[in-house]
């Protein structure tokens, strides 16, 4: 029999920013979630901030006090199956049902009454937080009037029509020469979870790789639109999208590991910051993360996304990008699907010069300056 696994404590205080605490609250979906929180006191418009793969709450430690001292109650979970969030996963890390969308959104919209709020002032979401962020607004507008994704569009619900998914997709990638394969494919199998979890390198330096590959620091990172969804033409992107067919995710970043020089210069995420996701990915695992991925690609929860079918967002949308971020245009169509037809009070499209992936972190004063104005 597996022993209960004991509850870890907030982050420490001691690796936050100053204005930011951290504290448990219960969803009442059965998550213990683990929040960041900032500028807490009665009356000040709540904004629920939405991480993606692999972060975490501590994600967007350099906006928050900047939001806070604009007059907002700015709270950030560690969303389900991250960090310190516990509840719903087994030893195995859970069913991958238990992490559909719908049941992501439903996660969001029970830390309203545990927080104390009728309603957030707007809800914001990055990488992979962006879809249920998006969801979210979609489905209950009245408790979250105003949407900003970063980095990834949001092109509307699934339509009633059957696609041919990921497994054709998977066949025409593995046609190439070389052969390749979509890394949602790769973190929806089996080795995935078991090879990152034990890089060779050790888990610092392999999500240092990583998340230098994927910001503009990494001078690979040109991004371009894509002309369709056909295999040659996604094989344009790096490889970390775009992988050779036989890699693991942790031998792709190492060919693009930074130098020592380039890690020293690396203001935007020095060693003791890397050093919290080191720790909180060392101590969990990546496998509630991955179960994400694995309901997209196997098409988990899609019937009930279908029920939506062509219902637009209709509360005011922002989106913010890096520059030198290929998730823009990783999804052919879907950057101008978004502004056009997904969302109908679109605002604006930001791509901040000097920023990749991380745009949040990369980029906070520029992303918060953004923020304010569409904020009001």
């Amino acid at each position: 029999m597996v022993p209960a696994r004991a509850d870890p404590p907030p982050l420490a205080r001691a690796v936050l920013p100053d204005g930011i605490g951290a504290r448990f609250v219960d969803n009442g979906n059965g998550l213990r979630m683990h929040l960041l929180e900032a500028g807490a006191g009665t009356g000040r418009p709540l904004l629920l901030l939405l991480h993606g793969f692999p972060e975490l709450a501590y994600s967007w430690r350099k906006i928050m006090p900047p939001l806070a001292s604009a007059g907002y109650h700015v709270v950030a979970p560690d969303q389900r199956g991250y960090g310190r969030t516990t509840g719903g996963e087994g030893a195995d890390g859970g069913d991958p049902a238990d992490f559909r969308m719908l049941r992501l959104v439903r996660d969001v919209i029970g830390l309203l009454p545990a927080l104390g709020q009728r309603a957030a002032a707007a809800v914001i979401g990055h990488d992979f937080g962006a879809p249920v962020a998006a969801w979210c607004a979609l489905l209950r507008p009245d408790l979250f009037p105003a949407l900003v994704l970063m980095s990834a569009p949001f092109a509307g619900p699934p339509t009633l029509a059957t696609t041919p998914g990921m497994a054709a997709l998977d066949a025409a990638l593995a046609a190439l020469v070389p052969p390749r394969k979509h890394y949602q494919w790769y973190y929806s199998s089996p080795a995935a979870a078991a090879e990152m979890e034990a890089p060779a390198e050790g888990m610092a330096a392999f999500l240092r790789a990583y998340y230098h590959m994927k910001s503009a620091d990494w001078p690979g990172n040109r991004p371009a639109r894509l002309a369709s969804s056909e295999a040659a033409e996604l094989a344009r992107m790096p490889r970390y999208y775009i992988m050779d067919r036989g890699a693991s995710m942790p031998a792709t970043v190492a060919a693009a590991r930074p130098s020592p020089a380039e890690i020293a210069a690396c203001r935007w995420l020095p060693e003791h910051e890397l050093a919290v996701y080191a720790g909180e990915f060392a101590r969990t695992g990546f496998q509630g993360g991955l179960h994400w991925y694995r309901c997209a690609t196997a098409g988990i929860g899609r019937e009930e996304m279908q029920i939506f079918a062509g219902r637009a967002i209709t509360v005011k949308t922002l989106f913010i990008a890096g520059a030198a971020d290929w998730g823009v245009y990783q999804a052919p169509g879907g950057f101008e699907r978004m502004q056009t037809i997904a969302c109908a009070d679109f605002r604006g499209a930001h791509l901040i010069a000097g920023a990749g992936h991380w745009v949040q972190q990369e980029q906070p004063d520029a992303v918060v300056a953004r923020l304010r104005d569409f904020l009001g």
